[in-house]
């Protein structure tokens, strides 16, 4: 039988629940903007793909919006320069314009906590 537990809401739920919102907050969606194959855009692809491989534990995505391809889609975000990365998720939503090279400016942009390598 379930276990009860009562939220920050003051909302009884089960623990199946608490599982479901702990999931949630377990992912992150990251669009990326882009304007063809540039040499920021791929870049921007490479540097946001490393960082979320070096430094997110839990499940990610990242789309990527060629907007020379559906430019009706930069009114989604309110983009207006590329490469622009968006989190989306988790909450709340974030930007970020560049090839993103800057790695510590990106992970505090994204308030994303560098993991630290085991033994240091």
């Amino acid at each position: 039988m379930p276990v009860k537990y009562t939220n920050s809401q003051g909302m009884v739920q089960n623990t199946n629940d608490k599982y479901r919102i702990m999931r949630k907050e377990e992912c992150w969606e990251f669009w990326l903007y882009i304007a063809g194959q540039t040499p920021k855009s791929i870049l921007a692809l490479e540097n946001i793909t490393k960082y979320s491989k070096e430094h997110i534990r839990a499940k990610y995505t990242i789309e990527v919006i060629d907007l020379l391809k559906s430019p009706q889609l930069a009114e989604v975000d309110e983009i207006f320069a590329i490469p622009t990365l968006v989190r989306k998720i988790p909450k709340p939503l974030k930007r970020i314009i560049g090839d993103l090279s800057n790695k510590e400016k990106v992970l505090i942009g994204l308030s994303i906590r560098p993991l630290v390598a085991d033994g240091k």
